[in-house]
């Protein structure tokens, strides 16, 4: 087994320090969502920075994100994406995403995306009976025991060649726990089993921030 670091409070402080170059926008969203009690539902820095990092090797045009809370993620990658670039950004709350659209705002990305509000599943459902644009990369993080339902969506959604990064994917370390089988934790252990043998896609789980999941669809 190879050596993997131990990821302490200062090592994971500076992770943030240095594993991004944030914004002005960036900096305001992630600096007021940490005082929202729903703070630990925001992605790392790092992680923002690595997603635009794989928007951009990829020369990705069309971006999908699966939960959106303050908006982030969207935000770094519509950053990276060119000018003509698109962003569709799903969402249930409308309390959490005004507050995105207004760091979109101050981002000058807000006309590269578009935000749905409703349940994820009826939108995503739509846009593969109406036939829609593949995606070249989507994002997956809203309620983990729908997310077997949200990869089966995206599979269809994307193009051959896309990628599909998943959050969450080691649960705060609970999926090495076998005594751990609420709800949430099975459904990320399942997903990680059932994609670890899928013979539809390539795929890697990246320890960045809380385990991101990297598929590529054959």
């Amino acid at each position: 087994m190879g050596s993997m670091v131990q990821a302490t409070d200062a090592l994971m402080a500076y992770m943030s320090a240095i594993g991004a170059r944030e914004t002005a926008a960036q900096i305001r969203c992630r600096e007021e969502t940490a005082a929202h009690p729903a703070a630990i539902m925001q992605i790392a820095p790092e992680q923002g920075a690595v997603m635009a990092v794989l928007a951009k090797i990829m020369g990705a045009r069309r971006y999908l994100e699966i939960g959106v809370f303050t908006g982030y993620s969207a935000l770094s990658v519509a950053q990276a994406l060119p000018t003509d670039g698109k962003v569709v950004a799903l969402d249930i709350s409308k309390e959490f995403t005004d507050l995105a659209r207004r760091y979109w705002k101050d981002g000058g990305v807000e006309g590269k995306i578009e935000l749905i509000l409703g349940p994820a599943y009826d939108t995503l459902d739509k846009m593969i009976a109406g036939g829609a644009e593949p995606f070249d990369f989507v994002f997956i993080d809203a309620d983990k025991p729908a997310y077997d339902g949200y990869y089966e969506r995206a599979l269809k959604l994307v193009r051959q060649g896309g990628l599909i990064a998943i959050d969450n994917m080691l649960f705060f370390g609970r999926v090495a726990d076998p005594e751990a089988n609420d709800d949430h934790t099975s459904a990320v252990k399942a997903l990680n089993t059932k994609i670890h043998a899928d013979p539809r896609v390539d795929m890697g789980l990246a320890s960045v921030g809380d385990g991101l999941m990297l598929v590529v669809k054959r």
